[in-house]
């Protein structure tokens, strides 16, 4: 467990389905820890509560219902029902008797069945060919962001529609669930692209919920985080303080490995 994003997702068996994790500040955005990240530690203990590898994540969803501190927590997990081939596990996140997120996740193996894929990843220059992303809250030091899909943050554009190229800063691992819930909810809210610079630091966004349904049975053989994968974001309706941003995260080669939902609350 060399890879900081390893390590700072580890989490230890503490018996009965509890697992100790470390919250650590270096993921911080505006109010606490990202919800990507926290979405990867509660995603890690219910691999660790199911302990088999054959049943990939099929879908995660998290609520948060307040947000972590730095420092030490507890994941209480539970298998709500485990079939022949899926599984269901539940996941809840506390620090003392604050209760900060609540996951349900499905496993299962491979099926065989049809399969198609409609939509092809967005056309885009290769990511030695964009611009670093320019961010200065403590998460993005952790990435390595490539601007390739709409507009930078607080752009006043007209069109709530970013992404790019996003790996580790630093690590080489592969890009396993976890990592992929992370990147889930690791750019940008794509608001702000829409906000205009004398808007910038008056709003927040912290996320209500968030759901993952991972498309391809992670890590796929050979792909690590060394390299890019492709994130695309759109938020279509903001209304009574909540906004809506659909995700897709591809593979360099051009494989959905994911889509993601979230509400988040307009601050």
């Amino acid at each position: 467990m060399n890879a900081r994003f390893d390590r700072d997702t580890a989490v230890l068996p503490a018996g009965d389905g509890r697992f100790r994790v470390q919250i650590d500040r270096g993921w911080w955005v505006v109010r606490g820890p990202n919800g990507g990240y926290v979405a990867a530690l509660l995603l890690r203990a219910m691999q660790a509560c199911i302990d088999d590898d054959s049943r990939a994540p099929r879908s995660l969803t998290v609520h948060y219902t307040l947000p972590p501190e730095a420092g030490p927590a507890e994941i209480e997990t539970r298998i709500e029902r485990s079939g022949r081939s899926l599984s269901t596990v539940t996941a809840r996140m506390r620090q003392g008797d604050r209760q900060l997120a609540v996951a349900i996740a499905a496993f299962s193996r491979p099926r065989d069945a049809p399969s198609f894929q409609e939509d092809e990843m967005p056309r885009v220059p290769a990511p030695e060919d964009c611009p670093l992303l320019d961010t200065r809250i403590p998460i993005h030091e952790r990435y390595e962001q490539r601007q390739a899909i709409g507009a930078p943050p607080f752009a006043g554009a007209s069109s709530a529609r970013v992404g790019g190229w996003i790996r580790l800063a630093e690590d080489d691992r592969p890009i396993d669930a976890p990592l992929v819930a992370a990147f889930a909810d690791a750019w940008p809210p794509s608001l702000f692209a829409r906000m205009r610079p004398e808007e910038v630091g008056t709003r927040g966004i912290p996320t209500v919920d968030l759901t993952v349904h991972f498309r391809a049975s992670l890590p796929l053989p050979g792909m690590h985080s060394d390299d890019y994968v492709l994130v695309a974001f759109r938020s279509r309706y903001a209304d009574e303080g909540f906004v809506e941003e659909d995700g897709e995260i591809w593979s360099r080669d051009g494989r959905l490995l994911a889509q993601s939902r979230q509400l988040a609350l307009l601050l």
